[in-house]
């Protein structure tokens, strides 16, 4: 199985435009109601979005053949930071799926894990991981939104496409 490259490039879009929305509505929250712990793995809002954005940037890197140094750095657990160069992130994702091909897609990134156990991957499959594990982190902040009494923006995939219309 594999996944055509236009599939591809609209699931990076729709990580970008989810990811903006969330970004957007975080901006929006006190520093009190940003820090709240809820007692998962990344805390509170700041630190679930930097997860997100640590773990976009780590495949980016694995797909390039030059994984970062670091997962999160402290300083960028911050809103601000998230908000100046997760953007930026994003872009270099969108430009990468430009050259996507459908002859290319299952090319193979090999890499090391956090722990240095190797690992081989296709670029489809490690795309359809990026977004799938952005919109599962980005469903725990929608819940942080709730129990702080905000209602999240939609995020669901149909909404996107909706929107494309």
């Amino acid at each position: 199985m594999t996944v055509g490259a236009d599939t591809l490039r609209m699931h990076l879009d729709y990580t970008t435009w989810a990811s903006a929305r969330l970004l957007e509505a975080a901006a929006k929250l006190s520093p009190d109601e940003l820090s709240r712990d809820f007692g998962t793995a990344d805390k509170n809002v700041v630190g679930t979005l930097a997860h997100v954005f640590a773990a976009d940037r780590i495949w980016m890197g694995r797909i390039q053949g030059q994984p970062p140094a670091r997962f999160i750095a402290p300083e960028e657990r911050d809103l601000a930071v998230l908000n100046r160069v997760w953007p930026g992130l994003l872009q270099v994702w969108k430009q990468w799926a430009g050259e996507l091909t459908d002859a290319n897609v299952s090319t193979v990134a090999s890499y090391q894990d956090l722990k240095g156990n190797p690992w081989s991957t296709t670029w489809w499959q490690i795309v359809l991981h990026v977004v799938n594990h952005g919109t599962h982190h980005r469903g725990q902040v929608s819940g942080f939104l709730r129990v702080l009494g905000h209602v999240p923006p939609p995020l669901d995939l149909i909404a996107y496409y909706r929107e494309l219309k």
